[in-house]
């Protein structure tokens, strides 16, 4: 019932990716809030990461109602993409506008409340929106979709920690205070911008899902998870791949300010952290060059360009905001890097997964090890580089053969995203050993240390890609592209 499908719907995709930019610009503005209230509040690490797991938590509370709700009446049948969409962006908005009394009266909580509203709003987006990039196009480039609106929700992270640096402390170094009221601006821009692609969705061309497709001989009430094994896998793959990459990110200002690596102070820390989250950004360009109809010798040759140009984009938005990002010129050997092993993996999810989830555990053991730590805090920075593809991989596994189904599923799918908001604590939690153990562990500091996390996460990431396929194999599914895919 897929042959309807053929090239990729811009018109409709355009809309849609406005959405993928929301997720990444608050996602990686989170990393800047973390610092920030740390410091505003007299946080501990562990304290400090609340700040993600409120948000993240929200993910898994409006995954389960949504989920509750549709045993009983398959939403996205009875109200649509474009009406569930649109409402997602409303709660979002509620919870950005929240920031105002929020900053008014100097509370921590209440900033919690505030995030955890606006990814309840996300929650929802979530779910329809990564099966509805999918359907907008042939299935067999669904993942390559994914991939380019993934480049653009990463093209927010890479933006995101620049202008909340710029709001926060100004262009340059010379401002090193900040008064919380400043917190209002960003999410006042961010309220007013959800309620208008919200208007927007509303008279947009999306189509609504078709009543008729899919049918299989299950019915909706009767869905159970362990029906399909590869989805109990996929649950925990996708926990752990929101946990390490936002772990990685989150816990990154706490490395960057111990004296090993530097000592660098909160209104320093955004380039770092808009390298980080602009590695994503350079993956996810990279492999959304597959969704484009080009020749071989010419896609040979974007893989290439197309990283450089991503990277250029970080230097030039940091460097126009007044930071010294010379230090990032070494950058470049860990992008050869990357782009060797996305021609390892080809266009295979499960080998993709194996391969890139290989590589991230080493990048984290050689920043474990490292003696340089100027050097060694690239090798963590490049963790975003190897997670940028993973996502559309692992979900493109997940919902192979559910069929109608694949609604249902997803809600299960994205409140595993809690994971974004339960590893950062864990390994916050390790780093604030180093309050009682300033000695550390292993030579090192515990907050250095606390990478070991994101190595065990790499390994089941590695295992997932390399067990998933031979699942779907013995039901018959199999998920091979053709070579012109």
């Amino acid at each position: 019932m897929e042959h309807h499908q053929g090239q990729t719907k811009w018109s409709q995709f355009g809309s849609l990716i406005i959405i993928f930019f929301f997720w990444g610009f608050v996602a990686a503005g989170n990393s800047m809030l973390i610092p920030v209230f740390k410091k505003n509040f007299t946080l501990t690490q562990f304290e400090a990461q609340l700040v993600e797991w409120a948000f993240y938590v929200a993910y898994f509370v409006g995954s389960a109602i949504f989920f509750m709700i549709s045993m009983r009446s398959d939403v996205l049948q009875k109200f649509g993409y474009k009406k569930t969409l649109a409402s997602g962006l409303v709660l979002s908005a509620a919870g950005a506008f929240l920031f105002v009394p929020a900053a008014v009266m100097d509370n921590f909580w209440v900033f919690l409340i505030a995030l955890f509203t606006v990814g309840l709003g996300f929650s929802v987006q979530q779910i329809v929106a990564n099966p509805l990039a999918i359907k907008m196009g042939s299935p067999q480039t669904g993942a390559h979709r994914l991939t380019l609106a993934g480049g653009i929700n990463s093209l927010g992270t890479t933006i995101a920690p620049i202008l909340f640096g710029i709001v926060f402390f100004g262009t340059g170094s010379e401002q090193t205070e900040l008064n919380m009221e400043d917190v209002k601006l960003p999410f006042i821009i961010l309220g007013s911008a959800f309620l208008l692609v919200a208007l927007f969705l509303m008279f947009s061309k999306i189509e609504d899902p078709e009543k008729t497709e899919d049918i299989v001989s299950e019915p909706a009430e009767r869905f159970r998870l362990f029906r399909y094994p590869q989805l109990v896998l996929v649950m925990l793959a996708i926990f752990i791949y929101v946990g390490v990459e936002v772990s990685i990110g989150s816990n990154l200002p706490a490395l960057l300010q111990t004296e090993a690596f530097g000592g660098v102070m909160e209104h320093s820390i955004a380039p770092f952290i808009s390298l980080y989250w602009g590695s994503l950004m350079i993956g996810r360009w990279n492999g959304g060059i597959n969704v484009f109809n080009t020749s071989k010798t010419m896609n040979l040759l974007l893989k290439f360009i197309v990283p450089f140009i991503a990277f250029g984009v970080i230097i030039g938005a940091n460097s126009l905001s007044g930071k010294d990002v010379s230090t990032f010129y070494i950058y470049p050997i860990w992008i050869v890097l990357f782009i060797l092993m996305s021609f390892i993996g080809g266009k295979n999810a499960g080998k993709t997964l194996m391969i890139f989830g290989i590589s991230g555990a080493l990048m984290m053991v050689m920043g474990l090890v490292y003696p340089d730590k100027q050097i060694a805090q690239y090798f963590f920075i490049s963790g975003g580089l190897f997670c940028s593809i993973m996502w559309p991989a692992i979900f493109d596994l997940a919902i192979a053969g559910l069929g109608k189904n694949t609604g249902k599923a997803s809600s299960f799918l994205i409140m595993m995203i809690l994971g974004g908001g339960v590893i950062p604590l864990i390994q916050g939690w390790i780093c604030d050993f180093d309050q009682t153990r300033p000695e550390g562990i292993l030579g090192i500091t515990f907050t250095h240390f606390s990478y070991v996390i994101p190595v065990v996460c790499f390994i089941y990431l590695a295992f997932y890609g390399f067990i998933t396929p031979r699942i779907l194999k013995k039901q018959g599914i199999s998920l091979s592209e053709p070579e012109n895919g």
